[in-house]
């Protein structure tokens, strides 16, 4: 479960004509009209001085400098790229199937970017994970779960693995609750001689099985089968190889000296014929990073990571320097910030510190020791990109110092291409230097910022709360237009609420925030609260829920529509709830232990019981079941499914493969049994995201049209 569940979903676009000025529709929503413009594809070149997008044509070459459009690196229809690292060769995407969150099966095609030859890769059909050797002379892939590598001189293909089979042995690729929590879908690499291949083989042999049945227009429904390891049960038992392509033998890596319950990632390093992983314990609060010979498949320990509670398995970043040392990013003095680690292993310094947080990480310029970085230097609920000197730790901000800022360098890091955008404005992309001076505006999604105007979007205001245990609680408003301090407004409050997430931030909503200003202009007031257990405001505050996952979340939602019920201006006997995932779940929990205060509820996708969730997420935050039964089910909803009150929609997708189904029946029973009457609305075949051809249309006029029947 990621940390934000909607922010995920796209919207399809299509034209925009003949729309009624001064509201805001759920057909303007879902024709895109407010969704903004972007850059795609956004990667620098290796001199420095170039950088590449994909357009309508092709994938382009411009000039950081002068912004000049220097042709086409390739020209054609491809829905995504990959250059060698002596660009000589691009990797080509034509086509495209998805299979869960990250993972696909695509079609992919190498052309030479000197002789203009190109190669199909596997001889045209579907694969996984394609990479390219660090020479640029193959390019290695997933079929079948086994591993494969394609000469690109001849076009032959090598099999290095055999064993690989469905719902059983994987090689170099990633299991479901691997891909879906640790974020990524390929578990090989290349070592920087491009002579061996380090891969990590899962057995998921006894993991058990999920069944998803799938009804479309089949006389009887087809069922779906993967293995889906919940909280406390059967993982994927994974091992770690060396692959040497001259001798074409495979050799195992002894890990039996470390942690290694889990392998949450494989980094490459800058030291020929050396791999780094990254291994766990099952808990998630021991981390050990373990230096690979990759000639002999000889170990060693360089330094382990601890926490009391856990560790960010799924965040977990690593930089080789040029000589080998580390920068390595950890909580361990309450915030996350960056540490410099010799390449024995043994720590040389702290490199930031202070009650902020590095929130991602860019790169390294050896000719300025500046490593360039996100942060909250300006607070929780803003982004900056800042560069730090690593030897004497002098920060200077190189972004608009408020709002949500990200950033694409170039590869000399001399210029970056800024994304920023705040509550109220939408996403700008800006050239800058690496001294913050803004070269040129690429796009300013101004057309986008007069159709919510015309439309009569408000602003978001910004504020703190506070909860029981008398800590801020960061928060958003939205009010409207003709807000009147003497009239009683109902109140409809989103959240997620999820571990490390956040949901209050100063940055452009495109997901979420149309729709809530459609509900401002009925006469609704929307806000959002960031309670205890949600990120970016240091370890304390979002590790406070460890070991209680839903206790003080929905301790804190509570206490906050207790203030908003105290307010002059909100009507106390109409405050409605909504969440998606995590946030079902909360809002699930709001509607039970929480019945008093709120008076209706919307749970899309909810968790109701984490024993039905999986095993790393879930693990991660409660251990398992076995050791903490009371964390598990003192903070079911369907624990409290007696205490129901006020008007109540649950909906989910019939195949949802992250959510199951499972959750909303077993909660559905327990309302029944205990005699409670609400709404339900079950999307047939469709996901966790509830989208495809009209249904995320659908969606949201069935919820809309319950706000307005109910609060």
């Amino acid at each position: 479960m990621k940390k934000s569940i909607i922010a995920a979903i796209g919207i399809m676009l299509i034209g925009v004509n003949g729309f009624t000025a001064q509201e805001v529709t759920l057909d303007k929503i879902y024709s895109g009209k407010y969704y903004p413009k972007g850059i795609e594809g956004i990667a620098s070149l290796r001199n420095g001085e170039e950088y590449a997008v994909i357009d309508q044509n092709g994938i382009a070459k411009y000039s950081y400098k002068d912004q000049k459009n220097e042709g086409y690196i390739v020209q054609g229809s491809f829905e995504d790229y990959t250059l060698s690292d002596d660009e000589t060769k691009i990797l080509l995407l034509t086509d495209k199937q998805p299979i869960y969150r990250y993972s696909f099966y695509g079609k992919f095609e190498v052309k030479d970017l000197k002789t203009g030859k190109t190669t199909a890769l596997n001889n045209g059909n579907y694969v996984q994970e394609p990479a390219f050797s660090p020479d640029g002379s193959k390019v290695a892939f997933i079929a079948d779960n086994n591993i494969f590598y394609q000469n690109l001189s001849d076009g032959s293909i090598v099999q290095i693995t055999n064993d690989g089979a469905k719902n059983k042995i994987l090689n170099g690729l990633a299991d479901w609750v691997y891909e879906e929590e640790f974020g990524h879908a390929r578990q090989y690499e290349w070592d920087k001689s491009g002579n061996e291949i380090v891969f990590v083989k899962s057995d998921e042999s006894n993991v058990p099985e999920m069944t998803i049945p799938s009804y479309k227009n089949y006389l009887y429904p087809k069922e779906f089968k993967y293995k889906y390891p919940k909280a406390g049960e059967n993982n994927s038992v994974v091992s770690l190889f060396v692959y040497h392509l001259d001798s074409k033998s495979i050799q195992p890596i002894d890990l039996s000296s470390y942690e290694n319950y889990y392998i949450p990632k494989i980094f490459r390093t800058n030291k020929a014929n050396n791999i780094v992983v990254a291994t766990s314990n099952r808990h998630q609060n021991k981390v050990d990073l373990i230096s690979i010979n990759t000639n002999n498949a000889s170990s060693k320990k360089l330094f382990s990571e601890t926490d009391k509670a856990w560790i960010e398995t799924d965040n977990l970043t690593l930089e080789f320097l040029n000589d080998n040392s580390m920068l390595w990013t950890s909580e361990r003095d309450g915030y996350r910030h960056l540490y410099w680690y010799m390449p024995d292993g043994k720590l040389k310094k702290q490199v930031t510190k202070g009650k902020w947080e590095i929130t991602d990480y860019y790169g390294y310029n050896p000719n300025t020791n500046n490593v360039y970085v996100q942060t909250t230097q300006n607070g929780s609920i803003n982004r900056v990109i800042a560069k730090i000197n690593i030897k004497n730790g002098k920060s200077e901000i190189i972004s608009e110092s408020k709002g949500i800022n990200n950033a694409s360098f170039s590869q000399n890091f001399k210029y970056f291409i800024n994304t920023h955008s705040n509550a109220n404005t939408p996403p700008v992309y800006e050239l800058k230097t690496d001294n913050g001076k803004t070269i040129k505006v690429l796009e300013n999604n101004e057309r986008l910022l007069e159709r919510t105007k015309e439309d009569l979007f408000v602003t978001k205001e910004f504020f703190t709360i506070k909860n029981n245990a008398g800590e801020d609680m960061n928060a958003w408003i939205l009010k409207p237009k003709n807000f009147d301090p003497h009239k009683k407004y109902p109140l409809f409050i989103y959240q997620y609420s999820g571990p490390g997430s956040q949901q209050v931030n100063n940055s452009w909503d495109s997901w979420n925030g149309p729709w809530f200003n459609l509900l401002v202009q009925k006469g609704y007031i929307v806000a959002c609260v960031d309670g205890r257990g949600t990120g970016f405001k240091g370890a304390k505050y979002k590790k406070a829920t460890y070991l209680n996952l839903g206790k003080y979340e929905i301790e804190d939602q509570i206490a906050a529509a207790k203030w908003f019920g105290q307010q002059p201006y909100i009507d106390d006997n109409r405050i409605g709830i909504f969440g998606w995932s995590f946030g079902g779940y909360m809002s699930c929990l709001a509607m039970t232990k929480g019945a008093d205060v709120f008076k209706m509820g919307i749970a899309v996708a909810p968790v109701t019981n984490w024993r039905f969730y999986d095993s790393i997420y879930t693990e991660r935050f409660l251990r398992t079941p076995q050791e903490n039964p009371q964390g598990y089910d003192t903070n079911s909803p369907t624990s409290y499914a007696n205490l129901m009150k006020g008007k109540f929609l649950l909906i989910h997708g019939t195949a949802d493969d992250n959510v199951h189904f499972e959750n909303s029946m077993v909660f559905e029973e327990a309302l029944i049994q205990n005699k409670k009457q609400f709404q339900f609305m079950a999307y047939p075949d469709k996901n966790h995201g509830i989208y495809g051809g009209y249904t995320r249309h659908h969606l949201y006029e069935k919820m809309t049209d319950f706000i307005l029947n109910n609060l």
